[in-house]
């Protein structure tokens, strides 16, 4: 992937070696999501992003009184530059689609690079959750360490697999604009857990899809691929998804427990987007099979 053509975004507060400020309070998010999840993923639970949980425990306010600060704009170093770089482009290409396509302004979401824990407006945020989203703050969070655990445990490199996972959690970011995560957060009060689990993956794979949308235009008006990269993203896709999961854990196959989707339905819904371009063709909500 040519990702170094791409303007670096502003946007990017670099956290890495500060360590956890004020401890985690509240219910505490990570501890929550490495309960609740079965092995690595790339995002989390919306139930817990949405921040309902960490709401009704006060989590969101203690954040504001212990917000950490670390080193703001573009870092230095690769993985860093890497990260800024392809948060610049979904900018760029966000801040042209959204418009065209939904007739909204695009408000571009901050990334906070950290290491071991931080602190986010979801409540603590640990390495062991990967990359995940908070709307309550509209940043997304991730220790780039992650990428290397993608490799080592996954098999799932190379830059277009690290790109895309970080477009999954913008992703997030735009269904949170386009109101959809807070009508999810209010539907999933009033269901039970298979049903709720139900709108988690719609959630998921809806992102998956964005993330596709976001390179059909960056390879349309920048052509930042190169051969092999698509084949990198699907064997990523087809690495977390629930099924395989479960399987890699050694427990038996529970669909109502899916809470991201299957690798076959991620693949199919990454690769949409990628043909697409188009974001009413992510509607899993709407759709028919998912």
């Amino acid at each position: 992937m040519r990702w170094q053509d791409f303007r670096t975004s502003s946007n990017v507060e670099d956290r890495r070696g500060m360590g956890m400020a004020g401890g985690v309070g509240g219910l505490g998010i990570g501890g929550m999501v490495i309960l609740g999840l079965i092995g690595w993923v790339f995002g989390i639970d919306p139930r817990i992003l949405i921040g309902g949980a960490e709401m009704m425990t006060g989590g969101g306010s203690g954040y504001q009184q212990q917000q950490q600060q670390g080193r703001q704009g573009a870092p230095q170093d690769e993985a860093g530059r890497f990260a800024s770089a392809i948060l610049g482009n979904t900018e760029d290409v966000w801040n042209t689609v959204l418009p065209q396509q939904v007739n909204q302004q695009y408000r571009a979401p901050k990334l906070v690079l950290f290491s071991d824990a931080t602190r986010s407006g979801c409540g603590g945020a640990q390495s062991a959750m990967g990359p995940f989203y908070c709307p309550l703050d509209q940043t997304v969070y991730i220790d780039l360490t992650f990428f290397e655990e993608m490799q080592r445990r996954f098999r799932a490199g190379g830059d277009f697999a690290y790109a895309y996972v970080l477009a999954h959690e913008v992703g997030h970011h735009v269904e949170n604009q386009l109101g959809i995560l807070p009508r999810v957060q209010e539907r999933q009060r009033q269901v039970g857990q298979a049903e709720s689990n139900q709108l988690s993956v719609r959630v998921e794979l809806m992102a998956d899809c964005l993330a596709g949308v976001w390179a059909h235009h960056s390879q349309q008006r920048w052509k930042s691929l190169e051969q092999g990269d698509i084949e990198e993203a699907i064997r990523a896709a087809e690495a977390i998804g629930d099924d395989r999961l479960q399987r890699q854990s050694g427990g038996r196959v529970v669909p109502d427990s899916f809470t991201h989707g299957s690798s076959e339905q991620r693949v199919r819904w990454l690769t949409t987007g990628l043909k697409s371009g188009q974001i009413q063709a992510c509607d899993t909500f709407r759709a028919s099979r998912l």
